[in-house]
C-alpha cells in the first residue's frame, strides 16, 4: 500500500491529475445501467480552478469511433449524472470538451453514444480544474489517462479605448464645379464660334445657384457672368427652374488690364504677343462693362438651363454663341460652380482675387480658376451615432456579397438611427460585447457628428476577440463606415494589444437597401428626406465596398485609432 501511496504522489505531481489504486478502479470497462453515484474511497484534491479540458479519444477494437457522443458528468453522491459536458468525435475518434463550473475538481463519469445507442460508459475518472486531461476510452475496455498538463491561466482582459475621429473639412464653397472647353459635337477644347454650344451638367440640391464665367475673346479681360449671386436653380415653391436665363448674364470688366477698343486691340488673345500681356487697369475692380462699343449680351450669348428627366436633383446648362454680326465674336473655355452662398467666383467692386480670373478673362485659360474652384469642392462629412460589437466569429454586422439581413443596419445606414441594430446585436450569442456612440465628445447629447469632433467609446477583451462597428456617412443614402465583415483582431499573434491609427482597416460601405443618389445631392438623403426609410430599393441589394470617383477617400473623413491600457 505504501508503494501504491508513493506512486500516486509522483503521478499526481508530474501529471496534474488525480488517480485512484488498490479496491477502486480509475474505470469501469463494461456497459451498465446508469447509476445514481456512489461515494467513493478517495476524493479527489481540492482545487479551485473552474475550467477543465478533456481531450478523448473513443475506440472500438483498435479502430477509431467517429459521430459518437462522448458526454461527462460529475459523479455526486446520491446524484444521478446529469451529462452536461460533451463532444462529437471526428474521423480521428477524437474530441475536445471543455468544463467550465464553480467546481471543477473531482471524479467524473463518461458514456459514449452512437445512433442513440449506448456503446460504452466508464466511471470513477479524475480531473483536475485548472488542467487538459488526454483520455482514451476503449468500447469494452477501461479508460486510460494518457496524460495531462495544465492550462495557461488567461490573460486579464485589456481595457481599449476607440476614438472615431471626423477630419473632414468643415465646409466646401462648392457642392459641384468643372470646365467647359468642348464645343458640343467637337471633338476637343476649343473657343466657341457663332453658331455653336458649349454644355455641362450637375446635381444640386434645393438653395443651390449655379455661376459660370467665359471670356469674350476679342477684349483685353472681359467675360461673361452672372452677378456674384449666381442663377437661383430652385424657386420658391421648390421646383427646378428651366428655360432662357440669359437676362440673369452680364458682361464682366475683371479689372486686371486696360481696357482696348473691342475686336482691334493689340494686347487683346487674337492678337497679342503672348498671354499675360498689357498695361494694367487703373480702375483695378470687377465691374460691369458698358459703352457703345459693347454688344448687347443677347447679341452674343444666350444661357439655357434644362432639368434632367433621369435625376430629381439634375440640371444640364448650354452656352449658345449667337452672334451674327460682321466681325466674328468668340467665346473661350470656362468654368463653372454650384453653390448656396455668394461671391465665389468673384466680387463686385472689389479688386480679382488673384485665383485665377484674369487668365481666364484675359487669356481664355481656365485651367487656374478651374484647379482653385476643384479644390474647394466637394461633400462634407457628418458622421451619425453607431454601433460597436466585440466578437470572435466573423460577420456580426453584415456579410459582404449578401443582402442585409434585417436586423437593424437599414436604419443606421439610411437615417443614423443605431437603436435597432443596438438591440439585436445586444442578443447575439456572438457578440460578447455591444454598444452604441452617440455623444460627440464634449457634449452631453447625443447628436451627429460634425467635422473636428469625435466619438469615444471603451470596453474590455481578451485574445481572440476582435472588434467591428458601423456610422453613417450622413449626406448618402445608405453609406456606412466599418471595418471588413471579419472585425479587426485586437490582438496579434504574440499576444500583445493593439495599438494606434487603424483607419488603414475601414471601408466605406453600401448597404444595398436603398437606391444612391449624387452625395450631398439627393433628396432622399437624411438631411433632406421627408421622413425616414424613404427611397427606392438599390437594384443590387448587397451590402458592398463604395468605390468610384465620387466616392471620398476613407481617409479624408474619418481617422479611428485605438489605444489599450488598464
Amino acid at each position: 500500500m505504501s508503494r501504491c501511496i508513493r506512486s500516486i504522489v509522483a503521478v499526481s505531481l508530474a501529471a496534474g491529475v488525480l488517480l485512484s489504486c488498490g479496491s477502486e478502479r480509475v474505470t469501469q470497462s463494461q456497459v451498465a445501467d446508469e447509476q445514481v453515484g456512489q461515494p467513493l474511497t478517495k476524493l479527489a484534491a481540492t482545487g479551485h480552478m473552474t475550467q477543465a479540458i478533456v481531450m478523448a479519444t473513443l475506440r472500438q477494437d483498435d479502430a477509431p469511433v467517429s459521430d459518437a457522443t462522448i458526454e461527462l458528468s460529475r459523479s455526486i453522491a446520491g446524484q444521478a449524472p446529469d451529462y452536461a459536458w460533451s463532444g462529437i468525435t471526428d474521423g480521428n475518434g477524437q474530441t475536445r470538451v471543455e468544463i467550465m463550473s464553480p467546481s471543477v475538481t473531482g471524479y467524473y463519469q463518461a458514456r459514449a453514444i452512437k445512433d442513440g445507442d449506448t456503446i460504452g460508459s466508464w466511471s470513477s475518472i479524475p480531473i483536475n480544474g485548472g488542467y487538459e486531461v488526454t483520455l482514451d476510452f476503449p468500447v469494452g475496455g477501461k479508460a486510460q489517462v494518457m496524460g495531462s498538463s495544465a492550462i495557461d491561466a488567461p490573460a486579464p482582459p485589456t481595457q481599449f479605448t476607440v476614438r472615431i475621429e471626423n477630419i473632414s473639412p468643415p465646409v466646401f464653397a462648392y457642392i459641384a464645379s468643372g470646365i467647359f472647353a468642348v464645343p458640343l459635337g467637337a471633338d476637343s477644347p476649343g473657343p466657341l464660334p457663332p453658331g455653336q454650344s458649349y454644355g455641362f451638367s450637375f446635381e444640386a440640391p434645393p438653395g443651390a445657384k449655379v455661376s459660370f464665367a467665359t471670356m469674350f475673346v476679342q477684349s483685353n479681360d472681359l467675360f461673361y457672368a452672372p452677378d456674384e449671386d449666381g442663377i437661383a436653380l430652385w424657386d420658391d415653391a421648390g421646383n427646378r427652374i428651366s428655360g432662357d436665363v440669359t437676362d440673369q448674364v452680364m458682361l464682366w470688366d475683371s479689372g486686371t488690364e486696360v481696357n482696348q477698343p473691342i475686336g482691334t486691340g493689340a494686347d487683346q488673345a487674337p492678337r497679342q504677343s503672348g498671354a499675360n500681356t498689357g498695361a494694367a487697369d487703373e480702375d483695378n475692380t470687377v465691374r460691369i462693362i458698358m459703352g457703345d462699343d459693347i454688344p448687347a449680351v443677347d447679341s452674343v450669348i444666350r444661357v439655357t438651363i434644362t432639368p434632367s428627366e433621369d435625376s430629381a436633383t439634375g440640371f444640364s446648362v448650354q452656352i449658345e454663341n449667337v452672334w451674327t454680326g460682321e466681325q466674328p465674336q468668340l467665346l473661350a473655355p470656362g468654368v463653372f460652380v454650384v453653390h448656396i452662398g455668394s461671391a465665389f467666383l468673384f466680387s463686385s467692386g472689389t479688386p480679382d482675387r488673384g485665383e485665377g480670373l484674369e487668365a481666364l478673362a484675359e487669356d481664355g485659360d481656365p485651367s487656374g480658376l478651374a484647379e482653385t474652384v476643384s479644390a474647394n469642392t466637394g461633400v462634407v462629412g457628418i458622421l451619425a451615432p453607431g454601433v460597436f460589437a466585440l466578437h470572435q466569429e466573423a460577420g456580426v454586422l453584415f456579410t459582404s456579397g449578401t443582402p442585409d439581413r434585417g436586423e437593424g443596419l437599414e436604419a443606421l445606414a439610411e437615417d443614423g438611427n443605431p437603436s435597432g441594430l443596438a438591440g439585436v446585436l445586444a442578443g447575439n450569442d456572438r457578440v460578447s460585447a455591444s454598444g452604441i456612440f452617440a455623444v460627440p465628445e464634449g457634449g452631453d447629447d447625443s447628436g451627429p457628428l460634425l467635422p473636428s469632433g469625435a466619438y469615444v467609446f471603451s470596453f474590455s477583451a481578451s485574445a481572440g476577440d476582435r472588434l467591428s462597428f458601423a456610422t453613417m456617412f450622413v449626406h448618402s443614402n445608405d453609406l456606412f463606415y466599418a471595418p471588413d465583415e471579419e472585425g479587426i483582431p485586437l490582438f496579434g499573434e504574440d499576444g500583445s494589444a493593439i495599438m494606434g491609427d487603424i483607419t488603414s482597416m475601414i471601408q466605406l460601405w453600401y448597404a444595398g437597401t436603398e437606391i444612391n443618389q449624387p452625395l450631398g445631392v439627393g433628396l432622399d438623403q437624411a438631411p433632406r428626406q421627408s421622413g425616414p426609410n424613404t427611397g427606392a430599393p438599390d437594384p443590387d441589394n448587397t451590402v458592398r465596398i463604395a468605390n468610384g470617383d465620387h466616392i471620398p477617400a476613407v481617409d479624408s473623413i474619418i481617422r479611428v485609432t485605438i489605444i489599450p491600457g488598464n
